[in-house]
């Protein structure tokens, strides 16, 4: 595989700022290109070969069961992606003809374009080195995971929130702190099959390290060994233990490499080129196997590329064709070339399955041009406080999802918020959807609507009735109390909050802990503004009226 050429210089860790999507300048959201643009043809790469590797050895045991999700139905017919690989060896691109050839248990080589979407043209050493972290939790909270450094939030908040999704429907609040290591692997293990069961087009391809069977390969190609940034190597067993490392769950888990893990994490020299040289990746046709895999291969999540190997399997499975029809500019590439965050298409696709560009319901016609959303209400929520300072509109799919788990975004990392209330995302009641409607009309939350907005729906009795000073407004509660007197509110009118920061200097104490909250909603429709608290501000996109009180009066950071 051709090498990917990196700057050198000093490598400075800074956090993670604002995303293409989430831009502070005041341009607009919506300007893309249109949905039908076609990406740019590439010249031809030649790809090197790699001699086969055993598939990892299969457990006799069936572990369909154990990834918590249904197997999904085969799709029936040839793929796009199958289609259009089957005569791309001409132009050069045999991986991607290789993976829409039937499974035989060989590895294959990672498309140079899997690659170029990601990062762009040229990928800087800081930004890289950022991304070299592993799936670890925190000592505090067993069912949190940590994040060491800005930039992969878009892959670890999603994660975490399928894991905590899985958690609510399975254990009660009062239990989180007394789960075990190995509750908490299969936790991990099965969120990461959920996310890729979304993104599934016709076989998962699990993507790994060359070499790496139950051992991760470092820089050299020796399995054991780890090089320091002199240059020399050592035995893994003399790694000192660095931060954002949970030992104690390493060591239940995984005794033998906890060292290595940890010392990887601080001391490794994995260069962009190095990593993209070894990448190669195996199909499964089943769920099943690859919750075996994983089961198998644990360090795979856990070593120090975990966190990247995930994003690349999840871009492998989905399929580059369809990541490309999804986008509004296939040339925009996914993680931000200075920042070292993900845009919003990267954001959707691990939430929904689906690399869209914008977060509203549905397509939008902007200036002629199709602009894609979400299609669908999704498993997980999304919220964001850039839709206050109005550089996006949130839609209803994102703001209601199917389980009380939601992502939320700052301007400069994610979060999730999530909750033991199921009756936070019950059906809509008539009222409900009345009022969603009237606010359709209502971009600004003024709560009232021009009086011409009725005249094609209400007769001059109605409109009367609704604005009998005829000041040519309609107000919210009129509205209400003419049309749904005694509307029932499936919403609670308090209930718990959890959130969740992957950072642990963003937490009290500088350890990754649950922060938790009593919610309140108040009966006045008048919204209470407080632009120096982006919590507040971020939970009332969703509920106007929503204030909490955090234990400890402590309100948690979005950054």
């Amino acid at each position: 595989m051709q090498q990917l050429s990196t700057s050198s210089g000093r490598i400075v860790l800074r956090c993670c700022t604002v995303h293409s999507s989430w831009s502070p300048l005041p341009t607009p959201l919506c300007v893309g290109a249109s949905s039908d643009r076609k990406c740019k043809k590439q010249q031809p790469q030649q790809q090197k070969r790699m001699d086969e590797n055993p598939a990892p050895p299969a457990s006799a045991a069936a572990t369909g069961a154990m990834t918590g999700t249904e197997q999904p139905e085969p799709e029936p017919g040839t793929s796009v992606a199958s289609t259009a690989a089957a005569g791309s060896h001409e132009d050069g691109e045999g991986a991607a003809a290789a993976a829409a050839e039937p499974s035989d248990g060989s590895s294959k080589t990672v498309s140079e374009q899997i690659a170029s979407l990601l990062w762009g043209g040229k990928i800087k050493p800081d930004v890289f080195r950022r991304w070299l972290q592993g799936f670890s939790f925190s000592d505090c909270e067993p069912s949190a995971l940590v994040q060491r450094d800005g930039g992969p939030c878009c892959v670890i908040a999603p994660v975490q929130a399928y894991l905590l999704k899985i958690l609510l429907a399975e254990s009660p609040a009062h239990s989180f702190n007394e789960l075990t290591a190995d509750k908490c692997k299969t936790l991990l293990i099965q969120a990461v099959c959920q996310i890729l069961m979304k993104c599934k087009t016709d076989a998962y391809r699990i993507v790994t390290l060359e070499g790496e069977g139950h051992e991760q390969a470092g820089p050299s190609g020796d399995p054991a060994a780890v090089r320091q940034d002199d240059g020399t190597e050592h035995e893994p067993s003399e790694a000192p233990v660095g931060p954002g490392v949970d030992t104690h769950d390493a060591a239940m888990v995984r005794p033998s490499t906890v060292q290595r893990t940890a010392g990887s994490s601080t001391n490794a020299t994995w260069t962009a080129e190095a990593f993209h040289e070894r990448i190669r990746f195996r199909e499964h046709a089943h769920i099943d196997e690859v919750h075996q895999f994983y089961a198998q291969n644990y360090h795979v999540l856990t070593d120090e590329c975990g966190v990247l190997l995930l994003l690349y399997t999840v871009l492998q499975t989905k399929g580059l064709e369809h990541i490309l029809s999804e986008m509004s500019d296939p040339t925009e590439s996914l993680i931000h070339d200075t920042y070292g965050c993900g845009s919003q298409a990267l954001i959707n696709l691990m939430l929904t399955g689906r690399a869209v560009p914008h977060v509203w319901d549905n397509e939008q016609d902007v200036g002629g041009m199709k602009l894609k959303g979400i299609n669908q209400q999704s498993d997980i929520g999304f919220i964001t406080v850039m839709e206050q300072l109005q550089y996006c509109t949130v839609g209803f799919f994102y703001k209601n999802p199917k389980n009380p788990v939601w992502v939320m975004g700052s301007d400069t990392h994610l979060t999730v918020l999530f909750s033991h209330e199921r009756r936070l995302v019950s059906p809509e009641t008539p009222g409900e959807l009345a009022r969603r409607v009237f606010r359709q009309f209502d971009p600004d939350g003024s709560n009232f609507i021009p009086g011409p907005v009725l005249q094609d729906v209400l007769v001059e009795l109605m409109r009367s009735r609704l604005d009998p000073e005829n000041l040519g407004i309609i107000l919210l509660n009129a509205f209400m109390s003419e049309f749904f007197p005694d509307e029932k509110k499936s919403t609670p009118d308090t209930f718990d909050l959890l959130h969740y920061n992957g950072i642990p200097n963003s937490n009290y104490g500088s350890v990754v802990q649950y922060s938790r909250g009593q919610a309140v909603l108040l009966e006045s429709d008048v919204r209470m503004c407080n632009p120096s608290d982006p919590m507040l501000t971020c939970l009332q996109t969703k509920w106007p009226t929503i204030e909490v009180n955090w234990a400890g009066n402590r309100t948690p950071s979005l950054n």
